[in-house]
């Protein structure tokens, strides 16, 4: 170590601190992707809007198509109108 001069000495503290960044690294990445955290936010992550909630029932045969018209025409309206 004495004939590598001063930066031999900084190199051998700073190689630790790049080690523990590289396992922190590794241990991050194998629980985002055992969480499903690489793939985004997934539709079931934000609350379910009226107008999914009248897709899902017109789907299910819920209601007829009379009624889901007649329910998608009012949502439509109700998002034109200005906020009170």
């Amino acid at each position: 170590m004495w004939g590598y001069g001063p930066g031999a000495a900084w190199w051998m503290m700073v190689m630790p601190v790049i080690w523990l960044v590289l396992i922190g690294l590794i241990v991050w990445a194998v629980v985002a992707l055992t969480r499903g955290g690489f793939r985004g936010r997934d539709s079931r992550d934000r609350p379910e809007t009226p107008e999914d909630i009248l897709q899902r029932r017109f789907a299910a045969g819920e209601i007829d198509a009379d009624a889901y018209r007649q329910a998608r025409e009012t949502l439509a309206e109700r998002h034109r109108e200005p906020p009170r």
